[in-house]
């Protein structure tokens, strides 16, 4: 540590330059990393969502909202369909609006409409599926929610594309800029990188010291920049909760795990820190390496 400190305070503003780069570089990648996750998960709630939703009118029968979803199982278009009663729409009204008696006393079983919620097993069978059912006797209402889903997967992969580009062109000029850093300092004890070589230092040896200075900036850069995001995320929590009221939780499914990301937790909240201390540390030294290694050879 006594050997970092002396190295920033021979040369600091260049330490400074290459504090900052990786800083700001940092900073912006957990923000992107944040904002890809939020849509994504969101995305993948919304197609958990019943796709397509039909609202009988309450004095059609159950026998003739049940031939409508044998019809749709039929089709073989459907992956599945779920049977909502007046009763059970009753209850879930009743759950809903469990904070306000008024509203519970002005509304029975009677006068809400029993539904059909379908997914259906291709997203190209939902326009289908949606023109099927207002056709058919007895619907009052179709609720198709195709365009929601579109919109959010546009909105997800247009920032995931610039995400990936901006990203790119961020590590590109942070590696351009640390290995500018590194050569300086590396030139400012070419007298002595000189006399250790006479003595039969090795590489590695000599590489270690710019290494650790390397590793130290991006640690530090990492833990900064993610603290000033914590910050942020803590301060607009309210408002994230309000607007995803009615969102019990979000996720961004994994191959082999389910990262939990709304409400925040601890989980989500290492993983983010984890990935940028790695990334911090693996372009400074990355960064470090390829400088030295062009002097030394």
């Amino acid at each position: 540590m006594k050997e970092i400190i002396k190295s920033i305070k021979r040369a600091p503003y260049q330490s400074l330059t290459a504090f900052l780069v990786l800083f700001f570089t940092l900073f912006l990648s957990t923000a992107l990393f944040i904002s890809i996750t939020f849509l994504q998960s969101l995305l993948n709630y919304v197609e958990t969502r019943p796709q397509v939703t039909v609202y009988f009118q309450t004095k059609t029968t159950p026998d003739n909202i049940f031939k409508v979803r044998d019809d749709l199982q039929a089709s073989g278009k459907v992956l599945s369909i779920k049977y909502i009663s007046q009763e059970e729409a009753f209850n879930i009204y009743k759950s809903l609006n469990k904070d306000n008696p008024l509203l519970l006393e002005m509304v029975t079983a009677d006068i809400l409409p029993a539904s059909l919620e379908i997914y259906a097993k291709k997203p190209i069978f939902l326009p289908e599926i949606a023109e099927y059912l207002k056709k058919q006797p007895g619907v009052d209402e179709v609720v198709f929610q195709k365009d929601i889903v579109n919109r959010l997967l546009s909105l997800t992969n247009v920032v995931r594309k610039l995400g990936i580009g901006f990203f790119a062109f961020l590590i590109f000029m942070a590696v351009v800029v640390l290995m500018t850093t590194a050569s300086f300092k590396i030139a400012l004890k070419k007298d002595e990188i000189q006399l250790i070589q006479l003595l039969g230092a090795k590489k590695s040896y000599i590489r270690r010291p710019f290494l650790f200075e390397g590793a130290f900036f991006g640690l530090t850069a990492s833990l900064i920049s993610f603290l000033i995001i914590a910050g942020v995320l803590a301060y607009f929590n309210p408002s994230l909760g309000s607007y995803l009221k009615g969102i019990p939780s979000l996720s961004l499914n994994l191959e082999f795990y389910q990262l939990p990301v709304w409400p925040l937790n601890l989980i989500f909240i290492a993983v983010t820190f984890s990935l940028s201390a790695f990334f911090g540390i693996g372009i400074a030294l990355l960064s470090t390496y390829l400088a030295t290694n062009k002097y030394l050879e």
